[in-house]
């Protein structure tokens, strides 16, 4: 392994550290659901291993497909990796995105009554905070970078907020028209109940002049 591939595995690994992992299975798909803002640069990093650490040794050609879908599900990305790495794409429309991950692990590298572990993470934003970042810089090139990286944030945040208002103003549409099919449905059943009423009252006043009790 080259000095980047160790760079780039320290990279995974540091960023990993406090990401969420999850199992699967031998060929089997996993899918993650994120709400992303439209216009959105999105990096994500992985890390897969055996579940049994002792065997990580013993299987090199661990490798992963990921694969993104927009909102419509059209795909975005679609690519294969090794056993760690990351992977970037920008989202064009706003709503959920699916992330999905494939072993790319064969019977020759990976036993059918094996599991895998994932560790998994997405981070959001053009600079988010690097753990390879050299610490021995100078404080003009760390300013710079933090506020590249603060403007970054604040970029987020408002897309966030935008994202936020649109499903607001979303949920509020679909709200109003629930309530006026509601309103409607109402209108509905009470002209059905009345009609039927109505309709009973003649019948049996019908009935009672003809049998003359009336």
């Amino acid at each position: 392994m080259n000095v980047r591939g160790i760079g780039l595995w320290m990279l995974c690994y540091l960023v990993l550290t406090a990401a969420m992992y999850f199992d699967l299975g031998e060929q089997e798909e996993k899918c993650l659901i994120e709400e992303i803002p439209g216009d959105m640069l999105v990096t994500g990093y992985f890390l897969l291993e055996n579940w049994d650490a002792k065997n990580n040794l013993n299987s090199p050609h661990l490798g992963l497909t990921i694969t993104v879908r927009d909102p419509n599900h059209d795909i975005l990305m679609k690519k294969r990796y090794g056993r760690f790495g990351k992977f970037t794409f920008t989202s064009h429309a706003s709503g959920p995105h699916w992330l999905c991950m494939q072993s790319n692990s064969t019977r020759f590298s990976v036993f059918a009554s094996e599991r895998l572990r994932i560790h998994f993470d997405v981070q959001m934003g053009e600079h988010s905070i690097d753990p390879s970042v050299e610490i021995h810089k100078d404080t003009v090139q760390n300013m710079e970078y933090s506020l590249e990286h603060l403007r970054d944030q604040i970029l987020y945040i408002t897309r966030q907020q935008d994202f936020q208002r649109e499903r607001e103003e979303t949920f509020r549409q679909i709200s109003e028209e629930t309530n006026g099919k509601v309103l409607w449905w109402a209108v509905v059943q009470t002209s059905v109940l009345l009609s039927v009423g109505f309709w009973q009252i003649k019948r049996l006043k019908d009935f009672l002049i003809a049998k003359k009790l009336v």
